[in-house]
Order: structure tokens, then sequence, then C-alpha cells
């Protein structure tokens, strides 16, 4: 048995339903611009807008993500972290959280971006 943790699950198990993987998400809004430029804080919250209207799209909400994989620039400080949980925490199951990896990469594709997500879901049929 894995050792309880904060905020996040070691262990997802899937007994029914679809799989959906969610490409990583960026803050862009649906336009495609930029929300918060050099704002970690609006950056992570628009990240979650967009897992929550990607899932919904899916037909599941945010309690159907069972895994969230975290890239962070490093040139965010890593106390930043908080901030992640606290805007995480406003949409996910906290009871249940989802399992998750965090890592700091040296760049995002656009040097704009702070923080991608990406997230697995399993969504019923």
């Amino acid at each position: 048995m894995a050792k309880p943790t904060v905020g996040y699950s070691q262990v997802a198990e899937i007994g029914e339903g679809k799989i959906v993987y969610i490409a990583g998400q960026v803050a862009l809004d649906k336009a495609g611009n930029l929300v918060g430029k050099d704002d970690f804080r609006a950056q992570v919250q628009q990240v979650f807008e967009n897992l929550k209207a990607a899932v919904e799209a899916s037909g599941g909400d945010f309690h159907n993500i069972i895994k969230l994989n975290y890239y962070c620039v490093a040139s965010v400080d890593p106390a930043q972290m908080a901030v992640v949980r606290e805007v995480r925490d406003k949409y996910v199951n906290t009871a249940n959280p989802p399992t998750s990896t965090f890592v700091f990469v040296q760049r995002l594709v656009r040097p704009e971006w702070l923080i991608e997500v990406d997230a697995v879901a399993v969504v019923k049929k």
C-alpha cells in the first residue's frame, strides 16, 4: 500500500469508463490570446479553466481527472508551487485528488508560457 500523501494520490484505479487524454494546456484563452503575461497565478488559473473545458467537452467534469502532469519553467520560484495547489484545490476533489507529477523544465514551446498541464480522465460511457 502506498504511503499517505497530501494534495495528490499515489494510485488511481480504473473500474470502468472511457479513458480521456487531455493534451497539455497553457494559458491561452478561447481566442488564442495569452492570459497573464509574467503573472504565474493568472496563467495557472487559465490552465485549470482550459483543463475544465476539455474534460467537460468529453462528457465529464474535473472529478473525472485521475492524473495531472505539470511542466513549469525553471525561472518560476519553486515556492510558487503553493499557488498551483491553491488554484488546483478549487477544481479537484481534495478528499480524493488525482495522481500527479510536477517537473521543472528549462522552457516551454513559447517563452511567455510559464506552466503547462496535461491530464488523464476516466469518464463514464
